[in-house]
């Protein structure tokens, strides 16, 4: 058995990141996953939220995704999402807008708008959101 899982991250636009690791967690639909070398084979619905990767020295680098799959292989994790980007290049500002924007359009009344649409953009600016703040955190340890 090896110490390492070689981990491809790629969104509709391009791969985001490729490399050897010790361990992958990321945000599958009915709670977090832990995927270590050698796990058993699998396929998933992922959730909006952060993936992470630990690295051989113990650091970890983490990326937010919107959602997407995630297929395991013993020596191989696959994470494909629509959107996925590295968690410090995520724009804490424009996020608080668009929490914001899909928070008023969620409770305007007079809107004809798709509910299930502004409550997906919440949830997704909730989770980039948490991101933004758990690298905040790990930062500071």
């Amino acid at each position: 058995m090896t110490d390492s899982i070689k981990v491809d991250i790629v969104s509709a636009e391009r791969e985001i990141y490729s490399g050897d690791v010790q361990m992958v967690f990321a945000p599958a639909y009915l709670g977090e996953v832990g995927i270590a070398p050698g796990h058993a084979p699998f396929i998933t619905k992922l959730g909006p939220g952060e993936v992470r990767v630990k690295l051989a020295d113990g650091k970890e680098e983490a990326f937010f995704i919107t959602g997407g799959l995630l297929e395991v292989q013993p020596a191989q994790v696959t994470v494909l999402s629509d959107l996925a980007e590295r968690a410090e290049d995520l724009d804490e500002a424009a996020v608080l807008r668009a929490k914001e924007d899909a928070e008023r359009q969620f409770h305007d009344k007079e809107a004809k708008i798709d509910y299930a649409t502004a409550q997906a953009q919440l949830a997704e600016t909730a989770a980039q959101l948490q991101t933004i703040q758990r690298m905040r955190k790990r930062g500071r340890s």
